[in-house]
């Protein structure tokens, strides 16, 4: 039985849907002060906007393109006690058009300086270990095995990291990516399968306390700026797994301990887009309302997964997250966990 000790997931991620007015924009109902804000319009073909409170206010770098940080006035102006304000910028908030953020607490701040191979940089961090989430932004050195803390307390099983202040893809680490994941890497923008490359990861481990990183530019670039979100799993809130295809509409069913909010998988084997999902869009199973981490397109409709009181089922047979026999790396946050602590009565239902 998946006991948790968070009762209460939307106080750590929650889904906010809201509708664009075209000029200031306070967007409530978050649950929290989101730390990390991650935006795409539904109705149109603007950029995935990732936003958070280390950076602050106005800066954004984007899940599907390569391109530097940009510091535009009037995206997303400040973080509140419930949500976040917007400007009138037409990306984040045109008038009448439909928006999804999906939404991240962490908290706890600090700096230092990072540690192993080369000159120590500086560095900044907000973190939540309840949770299982932190943000950390530093300053690169070119020297393999630079090692970034990223206080977290147990090891990472998932991190997104972006070059802030050059042209690079955002690159990801999955602790489910083959068997030596420290090796492997994906790149967020793209639908490329999983790659090998020594000098993302310096081909070493996360730990307890760093991960690392080797001479790639878009990794460690010498006196470049980077950011990156850390995660790790906590038993009936979120599970980073993996699960085979069986290229069936009756698909695949991935157990994870609790009735989901947020899934989005990759495919590692071959070329596929990313997919994600949420508790949000329709609202219902099937859940047929689908956004691509790697495109800017629109919201998308066809039948994915159900969401069900311990995982999600596979209701499709497309090869983008069910071809036969192809492996797929996943990552999942909880609507409420099967049950939340020893001794509760009340388990999670089905929707």
């Amino acid at each position: 039985m998946a006991y948790s000790a968070i009762s209460k997931s939307s106080l750590y991620f929650n889904t906010k849907l809201y509708t664009g007015n075209g000029s200031t924009n306070a967007i409530t109902g978050v649950g929290f002060q989101p730390d990390f804000v991650w935006i795409k319009d539904r109705t149109g073909t603007n950029n995935h906007e990732l936003n958070d409170a280390v950076r602050g206010a106005n800066h954004q770098v984007f899940a599907n393109l390569n391109n530097a940080e940009t510091t535009p006035t009037n995206h997303l102006n400040a973080f509140n006690s419930d949500g976040f304000t917007l400007g009138n910028d037409g990306s984040v908030n045109t008038n009448s058009s439909n928006y999804c953020s999906w939404n991240w607490k962490a908290g706890t701040t600090g700096s230092g300086t990072t540690s192993g191979a080369g000159t120590g940089k500086a560095y900044s961090y907000s973190v939540n270990t309840t949770a299982g989430f932190s943000i950390i932004k530093w300053i690169g050195n070119g020297s393999a095995g630079h090692a970034i803390p990223h206080h977290l307390g147990v090891v990472p099983d998932f991190i997104i990291l972006k070059i802030r202040d050059a042209v690079g893809d955002p690159l990801v680490y999955h602790s489910k990516n083959t068997s030596a994941p420290e090796t492997e890497f994906l790149r967020l923008k793209s639908t490329n399968a999983t790659q090998d490359e020594a000098a993302i990861w310096n081909d070493t481990a996360p730990t307890s306390t760093y991960f690392y990183t080797g001479t790639e530019t878009t990794t460690n670039g010498n006196n470049n700026n980077f950011i990156a979100y850390c995660f790790t799993e906590k038993t009936g809130y979120s599970k980073f797994g993996s699960y085979t295809g069986n290229g069936n509409a009756d698909g695949t069913f991935v157990y994870t301990g609790f009735k989901p909010a947020f899934v989005m998988t990759k495919r590692t084997d071959s070329t596929s887009d990313w997919l994600i999902c949420d508790n949000k869009r329709p609202g219902y199973n099937v859940i047929n309302k689908k956004l691509f981490p790697n495109l800017n397109q629109a919201e998308d409709s066809y039948d994915s997964f159900d969401f069900v009181s311990n995982g999600f089922k596979i209701r499709s047979s497309g090869t983008g997250h069910n071809a036969s026999g192809g492996t797929y790396v996943y990552m999942a946050f909880a609507e409420e966990p099967l049950v939340a602590n020893v001794g509760a009565s009340i388990p999670a239902t089905a929707r």
